[in-house]
């Protein structure tokens, strides 16, 4: 998963959109100013332009603003991890680390809405969905035409993220499912800090 996709596939203050809008907003709304962090699973998968991706699976963590880690286990393993200041891809298989600040990666991501502590009225216009799948449903449009993606659909349940799905600017969509989340755990002081390993390359991304 690329780090535009997370952190282009995480404050929510906006006016009430509409009855079963309004429940799913509150939802979001109850989970950011509740959640200051949490832990669980998530499976994904992209799917478009007449291939698909193998589904990927994993865990994550987040600490309320903009530290996160988002660890893939199958089918291959890959770390995205934030420490608040800059965001690192690392790729074992291609023995590289990608990085880049914060503000260039999550700002104005679907990653900004789940791990961010700011409005995303200002970086987000949002539209009301039907329920589906026994979830509440908002859509968050990036207000910016370069934002790498078109929308991304929020499910929510039961007071916390349940699915995401953003619509890529080349007609992809990625669906997150999230799963077993613990709201505010202990966490170690560890958790999103990341030593590059020896022999690793390095490359800054501006």
């Amino acid at each position: 998963m690329q780090i535009r996709t997370l952190a282009a596939c995480v404050v929510l203050a906006f006016a009430p959109l509409g009855a079963w809008a309004a429940d799913a907003s509150a939802q979001l709304q109850q989970f950011i100013s509740t959640v200051a962090s949490a832990t669980g699973d998530f499976t994904q998968q992209t799917i478009g332009q007449g291939r698909n991706k193998p589904p990927q699976s994993g865990s994550f963590s987040f600490q309320r603003p903009g530290k996160f880690r988002w660890s893939v286990k199958l089918p291959y393993e890959q770390l995205i991890i934030s420490d608040g200041t800059q965001v690192l891809q690392y790729d074992p298989d291609l023995a590289q680390v990608t990085k880049r600040s914060v503000d260039a990666s999550i700002g104005e991501s679907p990653a900004a809405i789940l791990f961010g502590s700011e409005s995303i009225e200002k970086s987000f216009s949002i539209s009301p969905l039907p329920d589906n799948d026994g979830l509440q449903w908002l859509r968050a449009t990036p207000r910016k035409d370069n934002a790498g993606f078109a929308h991304v659909d929020i499910g929510m349940r039961n007071d916390l993220p349940a699915r995401l799905q953003l619509l890529d600017a080349f007609g992809q969509t990625t669906r997150i499912d999230l799963s077993n989340i613990v709201a505010n755990p202990d966490l170690t002081p560890g958790e999103f800090t990341f030593s590059v390993p020896d022999g690793v390359d390095v490359v800054e991304m501006r």
